[in-house]
């Protein structure tokens, strides 16, 4: 018998909420703002992952690879470039959301 369909295939999916959604989570936003290493440092240790690694476009891809998230390096580089708190701010509202689902 041949096998049509990889085990495990799921669709793509997108960030739970978008880039500049900063009414979505005050809380978070804040602590971007004000804190922006400290954002890093805890998703960095969210992911078991070492605390300088935090911030910026490899963990963001990391991120989207492993809940496979639509995007590319490319995109990851330019948002990161852009906008680092907005980028680092939805991926701790992303990861904080997955964790409310049971998911992360």
């Amino acid at each position: 018998m041949a096998v049509t369909n990889q085990p495990g295939r799921f669709q793509p999916s997108e960030f739970q909420t978008g880039l500049c959604d900063f009414c979505d989570d005050c809380g978070t936003c804040c602590y971007g703002l004000l804190c922006y290493p400290c954002m890093g440092c805890s998703i960095a240790s969210d992911m078991d992952e070492c605390c300088l690694c935090g911030l910026g476009m490899p963990i963001r891809s990391v991120y989207r690879t492993r809940y496979n998230i639509n995007g590319s390096l490319c995109t990851d580089f330019m948002v990161v470039g852009c906008c680092p708190v907005c980028a680092t701010c939805q991926l701790k509202r992303d990861i904080d959301r997955r964790k409310e689902q049971g998911i992360f």
